[in-house]
């Protein structure tokens, strides 16, 4: 396509003032469709009609959760000159009103996520009150992960807690979950902070090959029939050099957490992670025990070899 035609649909799709609240909306925060609705005071059909045209002129992305779809600015080559441009132009007047429509919105995702922590509270203090502190073993993950991250990947990101707790070192910040769920509650954590979340199956992920420099695997691989699956995929969109740090239990024989907690593994031993880390190409150099409860937290760091970036070459 000429570069013409390609500005002639990127300004026919900007020629409503609708979809240029749209833009200016999406430059604020992750929307989904019918909470852009609920800014706009238009109906859902509506507004997804003139989605569909940002879509398809670039200036914007969409992404399903579940139901639910979410709403992100297009491509950073356009996306970032657009949002300079309209302020510029005066955009904080052209979405004044729209801007504080999404106070209500924030509001109502905080509220979503306080409900949701009330009802399950118990479960997860339950299992917690099983092992070492939460911060104890935060200390010791930052510890491991001292410095700059780059680009950091939390998988099984739940209610972002890894994000929230490392964003500050890291380029920008990714969490992939399965549960649109635990992504809604991540949203509303993590509002205003600079981060994607998207949903994806960790067997699978949503990612390009060597687009991390940093991943984290927090609690989650318990939960999988196929811890090395999970592994294999971190490998592979880490970049040469990069590292992985996983945090699960050390093996037990607590067998009620099959059934009272979905634990589909009893932990795992160091043999067992460095093994399935081997397999994937990475190389185990570093191990932490926190011991103080029935359970007991192992943390493995793995790293991947630079070496590959110029064998690549």
């Amino acid at each position: 396509m000429r570069l013409v035609d390609t500005l002639t649909d990127l300004f026919r799709a900007l020629a409503d003032p609708t979809r240029l609240r749209i833009v200016a909306l999406l430059g604020q925060m992750e929307l989904a469709v019918g909470e852009l609705a609920q800014v706009l005071e238009q109906s859902q059909p509506r507004v997804s009609r003139h989605v569909k045209i940002l879509c398809d002129a670039g200036l914007a992305c969409r992404r399903r959760e579940g139901s639910w779809v979410f709403l992100t600015p297009g491509d950073a080559t356009i996306a970032e000159p657009l949002e300079a441009l309209i302020h510029a132009a005066g955009g904080a007047e052209l979405g004044r009103e729209d801007i504080a429509h999404l106070a209500a919105i924030r509001a109502e995702r905080t509220a979503a996520a306080e409900r949701f922590f009330a009802q399950h509270a118990h479960e997860w203090d339950a299992l917690r009150s099983l092992h070492a502190p939460d911060d104890s073993v935060e200390a010791r993950m930052r510890a491991m992960l001292s410095g700059p991250l780059g680009q950091l990947v939390d998988l099984g990101t739940g209610t972002g807690r890894m994000i929230e707790l490392f964003s500050a070192q890291a380029s920008r910040a990714t969490g992939i979950d399965r549960s649109p769920e635990m992504l809604r509650l991540a949203r509303a954590k993590l509002d205003g902070q600079p981060c994607d979340l998207r949903q994806g199956e960790i067997a699978a992920l949503p990612l390009n090959d060597a687009v991390a420099d940093t991943v984290i695997v927090h609690q989650v691989l318990h939960y999988l029939s196929e811890p090395a699956v999970a592994i294999g995929e971190a490998a592979r969109i880490l970049a040469p050099g990069g590292r992985l740090l996983i945090a699960d239990f050390a093996s037990h024989e607590h067998e009620e957490l099959r059934d009272g907690a979905a634990h589909a593994r009893l932990g795992f031993e160091d043999a067992q992670i460095a093994g399935w880390l081997a397999d994937a190409g990475l190389t185990l150099d570093a191990t932490e025990t926190l011991e103080g409860g029935t359970l007991t937290v192992k943390l493995w760091r793995a790293a991947k070899p630079a070496l590959a970036r110029k064998l690549a070459a």
